[in-house]
């Protein structure tokens, strides 16, 4: 399918600037509608109301925490505006957004519900890279509570291209799931390379039967067997870098969460290491 609408949820922590950066520039890149969610809570709202204070100093302190609450979303739609102008590309703000290419949405309430909640209505959900490869509750509910195929890219992405794409095979529903949801991309690059191991490939037929299928929506792939070695994941981004790709393609586990991606290795190898984005299902 052609990806009409982007989403990309946002949290907190460092590079926000870079992160805004990077979504934009996949939306321009891929010429296709952003929405960015950013939502939070207000500070500790809860904790002091438990407490035996005057009803004036309840509603200073209310006023207080509505106002840093206003400012730092005030200070974020600044910085979106500033990055979007940078990119280049049409924002609004307001509720029809019909012309937008991008536009901010700001909720109140818990990150991972509203989440959970929004990412249901896009054709695609795009995620930064989780600091240090530890998955955050942003990341994790995007990839795994959306039922939409998730492209993850590195927290710092100066460029985009989809040029030459890396998939990573080992002949599972989720690396199958991950392939046709990216038909889409493959359509558009000028290289497509499949690599998968040995021990995921008994039938070598399985391999022509990928290269037949591909053709059908006119794509030429290659293909490689490669051994794994003893770090996960490492086999498929050393095959993805070495060849100078622009994004790899595979399949996330969804029933260990996302503690093995391709080739039965850790997903945290490849959130730590990559310096490229990834597109993934589970």
């Amino acid at each position: 399918m052609n990806y009409k609408k982007l989403f990309f949820p946002i949290g907190g922590g460092d590079e926000l600037e870079e992160r805004l950066y990077a979504a934009l520039l996949l939306a321009k890149t891929l010429d296709t509608k952003l929405e960015i969610l950013k939502c939070g809570l207000k500070s500790n709202i809860n904790m002091y109301k438990t407490l035996s204070l005057p009803k004036d100093i309840l509603n200073k302190i209310d006023e207080v925490v509505d106002n840093k609450y206003d400012d730092e979303n005030i200070e974020f739609k600044l910085l979106f505006e500033k990055v979007a102008k940078k990119i280049g590309i049409n924002i609004d703000d307001t509720s029809s957004q019909e012309n937008a290419f991008a536009y901010l949405k700001i909720k109140e309430g818990i990150r991972s519900t509203l989440i959970e909640q929004e990412s249901k209505f896009c054709d695609l959900v795009i995620a930064a890279a989780p600091p240090s490869g530890v998955t955050t509750a942003t990341f994790e509910t995007a990839v795994l509570k959306s039922g939409k195929p998730v492209l993850m890219f590195p927290r710092i992405m100066k460029n985009f291209s989809v040029n030459s794409i890396i998939i990573g095979w080992n002949n599972s529903t989720e690396a199958s799931r991950a392939l046709t949801s990216s038909i889409s991309l493959l359509k558009k690059a000028q290289r497509v390379h499949i690599v998968s191991s040995p021990q995921y490939i008994e039938d070598s037929q399985i391999m022509q039967n990928l290269i037949d299928y591909l053709k059908e929506h006119e794509i030429d792939a290659s293909f490689e067997i490669v051994e794994t070695t003893k770090i996960p994941g490492q086999a498929l981004l050393n095959a993805a870098l070495d060849g100078n790709f622009d994004l790899i393609v595979a399949g996330a586990y969804g029933h260990k969460g996302l503690k093995e991606l391709m080739f039965g290795g850790a997903t945290r190898y490849l959130l730590e290491k990559s310096t490229l984005p990834i597109f993934m299902t589970h």
